[in-house]
């Protein structure tokens, strides 16, 4: 036989950690932005608990700096805030800006405490609403007049908007002037200027798209109805004129970041607004002429850093009121703050178009759900499958797919080429949720071969979730259960499947139930049969997401996504470091990219050549010796034969290792792997590897891991949601000694799962930080024994 350390093993004297290359802007970057802003703002607050105000206008500017610092983070019973909102609370404002930026402080601090003064405040506003003329529906400065302007009309509506989601009602007729006037004062081309005629502009084309989602939102016919206990789905809709796609249009064929589009002042305005857009329309990219496409937050982000100047914490613009740093920076400070809010689900786009989004206002009303559930500002988006990459498709923890016909191409190649997006996406980490609805027989039939498609392996196919599935009670206790279907792939199950059910007379779908569900509005008029449903319904998101998310969301980060290495590009040759996955009976590929994101994180962090094998090797293979490490994993019971511990023991004796985990701390898997050990080496055992080891330690190049990460599922009383706490203790590593060196390392906690980033509510094991670290760790012992 060959020996166990080949001559494609470049060994190196000393490895040392590099630093990940950096983008255009970093998290980190970003991170210090915001709170440099932050500092800024609070060190400039006088006694009273304001800020200094522009032009007189009282209130106004402490409204924009305090709800600029609570987008950023900082909390309503911070002592600073506090003062702010004393001083506000204090102030009777007559005028349009400054009413409606107390009121979205009130809304986003302490709704409830201060629900009297937003009552008032919103009926102060639509007191003031123009009543008649051309102008009517608008808002000017302060008292009711024959004229009003766009930048007053936007803010109004942002605060009507605030205080809707606060639980104080605003009047029909309100939101339908609004929404009248918007429409009426669009340009043809689809943007708008700051009164009913002049050249459209950037700044202002935001401002139209942004309150005509508002105001058309609250006012429009339902994509799903109730008359008394019959709940109506999928009702058809007229072809009609969309302002805002057409606003969107014009948006995205004169977008930039670095200054107003058509007009020369007041780009940190402008950004605000994009950022309003973005989030309220739920796009990730505005798209231009011939194909191009923009991502507005890195983009912007990327601005405003760049423009800020290497020694300032805080930014100045150079048109009247921008010029002032606490309007510019309490500006900056809300688009990077809130547009970075963690994404929590991303509605696909497919062919046919227009039959992914019957129910328009699901996903959002889904999103708002769960929110208050989980006490976090989210946000969700619409991804076009067609033309995002997997990259883009990661930026979102959870895709969903819905409709009536099928999803699939017509073009054979086409079909494949997006069955293998998806499959790249779950590789990664990602969840995917499908629902048929609206008589969809077609898209029944064409998502059953997307996944075909994309799982060739018969051991991955949709199968019933049955009433043990933690997607019942992760959250909320589902009452009224319905068929769901998954393919459990990699740790989990990753793919949920909602059929229609009944297949000849389906109950309203999810969507159809989601769209239902309001804040405030109609909500509280339903019969109870159907509230049940709708509840029904909410629970079942919300345990899908938090099962997919373990609640466990990311910000959105403002580096551009790195390209994804696939393993098929690893070559075995002179040079590079290959490690090989071994194959057995005990669930043996259950975590498929584990190996795959380590040795990527080995190659970007250790500044080494690095890959996996693309197959699994068996034990009886002469390629053993062709690699100093193997890796393995499993989840179920095994054994191995006779030859493959006879092999594995020859490995080992001659200078390889083998480094193991047991997936989720997989009982079964463990066991047997413990007693495999045994027989091979009836002479030695598995000993706890010591705290102070060398292995554990910074000796080899690595990490600290005195102590690590690790999470422990939490069962509590029946109906409550399931939780992981997170621990930290020293790592739980058992090994075999072999001569002076550790010839196996065995992990009883999961390490695979988390180095697969597949966050599992009921997965025993380190973070996917720590798990990484004791990869690497592992790694550098390695190639220094």
């Amino acid at each position: 036989m060959r020996r166990a350390l080949p001559i494609t093993l470049v060994l190196l004297t000393v490895v040392a950690i590099a630093p990940v290359a950096r983008a255009e802007v970093t998290a980190e970057q970003l991170r210090d932005a915001i709170q440099d802003g932050i500092d800024y703002l609070r060190g400039r607050q006088r006694a009273d608990g304001s800020w200094p105000e522009w032009r007189g206008k009282e209130g106004t500017i402490t409204s924009l700096v305090a709800l600029a610092l609570l987008n950023a983070g900082v909390p309503p019973e911070d002592e600073q805030m506090q003062r702010a909102l004393r001083y506000l609370r204090g102030l009777r404002l007559k005028e349009t800006y400054g009413t409606s930026l107390q009121t979205m402080v009130f809304c986003e601090a302490e709704p409830g405490k201060d629900a009297p003064r937003i009552a008032g405040n919103v009926a102060w506003l639509e007191g003031v609403q123009v009543r008649s003329g051309p102008y009517k529906g608008a808002w000017s400065y302060a008292e009711p007049g024959s004229e009003g302007d766009n930048s007053n009309s936007q803010f109004a509506l942002l605060a009507l908007h605030e205080a809707e989601q606060a639980g104080v009602e605003v009047k029909d007729q309100t939101w339908r002037l609004a929404r009248d006037y918007w429409e009426r004062c669009q340009n043809d081309d689809g943007s708008w200027s700051y009164k009913l005629e002049g050249p459209g502009y950037g700044s202002m084309t935001c401002a139209g798209i942004a309150s005509m989602i508002i105001a058309s939102g609250k006012v429009h016919d339902q994509d799903a109805a109730v008359r008394g206990e019959q709940i109506n789905c999928c009702r058809p809709r007229d072809a009609e004129d969309d302002p805002i796609e057409r606003g969107l249009i014009w948006l995205g064929r004169h977008f930039q970041v670095d200054q107003n589009p058509g007009h020369p002042m007041w780009r940190l305005y402008y950004l605000y607004a994009v950022e309003r857009v973005g989030r309220l329309s739920a796009r990730r990219f505005f798209y231009g002429r011939a194909g191009q496409t923009y991502d507005w937050y890195r983009e912007g982000a990327a601005s405003l850093l760049r423009g800020r100047g290497a020694l300032q914490d805080f930014w100045r613009g150079r048109a009247p009121a921008e010029d002032d740093p606490l309007i510019a920076t309490s500006m900056a400070l809300l688009f990077l703050s809130k547009g970075r809010r963690p994404i929590l689900v991303a509605k696909l786009r497919h062919e046919p178009e227009g039959d992914w989004n019957r129910h328009r206002s699901d996903v959002d009303h889904l999103t708002r759900y769960v929110e208050g559930r989980w006490k976090q500002k989210l946000t969700w988006q619409t991804i076009d499958v067609r033309r995002a990459g997997v990259e883009d498709l990661l930026e979102a923890p959870v895709v969903y797919l819905c409709g009536s016909e099928s999803p699939l191409p017509t073009d054979e190649a086409a079909q494949r080429a997006l069955a293998a997006k998806f499959r790249d996406y779950l590789d990664r980490g990602g969840f995917l949720v499908a629902e048929a609805y609206c008589g969809g027989v077609g898209f029944d039939q064409g998502f059953r071969r997307l996944m075909n498609l994309a799982f060739p392996e018969p051991e991955y196919r949709l199968r019933l979730l049955d009433a043990s599935h933690p997607i019942w009670h992760a959250e909320q206790k589902v009452r009224r259960p319905r068929r769901l279907e998954g393919i459990d792939f990699g740790c989990r199950t990753s793919v949920v499947y909602a059929p229609q059910d009944p297949p000849n007379a389906p109950r309203p779908s999810l969507s159809c139930l989601w769209d239902l569900h309001g804040t405030g509005r109609q909500a509280n008029d339903y019969a109870v049969s159907v509230r049940a449903k709708i509840d029904d319904a909410l629970a079942l998101g919300v345990n899908i997401l938090a099962y997919a998310t373990n609640r466990e969301l990311r910000f959105k980060d403002p580096a551009r996504p790195e390209e994804i290495d696939r393993p098929e590009q690893v070559q075995f040759d002179r040079g590079r470091v290959v490690v090989a996955k071994l194959r057995h009976p005990g669930g043996c590929d259950a975590a498929p990219r584990a190996l795959i994101n380590l040795m990527q994180t080995a190659a970007k962090q250790l500044n080494i050549r690095a890959g996996a094998a693309p197959m699994l090797l068996s034990i009886n293979s002469e390629a053993l010796f062709d690699h100093h490490l193997l890796f393995m994993h499993g989840r179920h019971a095994f054994r191995l034969t006779p030859s493959e511990r006879e092999s594995l023991k020859t490995y080992l004796e001659r200078g390889g290792m083998l480094f193991t985990d047991s997936i989720c701390a997989s009982s079964a898997f463990t066991d047997s792997f413990r007693r495999e050990m045994a027989l091979i080496f009836p002479n030695e055992k598995l000993d706890q590897i010591p705290r102070d080891d060398p292995l554990l330690t910074t000796r080899y190049g690595g990490f600290d891991l005195a102590t690590v990460r690790r999470r422990d599922p939490q069962r509590g009383a029946e109906g409550d949601p399931l939780r992981a706490a997170v621990r930290e203790v020293p790592p739980d590593l058992e090994g075999i000694r072999l001569g002076d060196r550790w010839a196996v390392i065995f992990s009883p906690y999961d390490v695979s799962c988390a180095l697969e980033k597949h966050a599992s509510l009921e997965c025993r094991g380190y973070t996917p930080e720590d798990a990484a670290r004791i990869g690497l760790n592992v790694i550098l012992y390695s190639l220094q024994q």
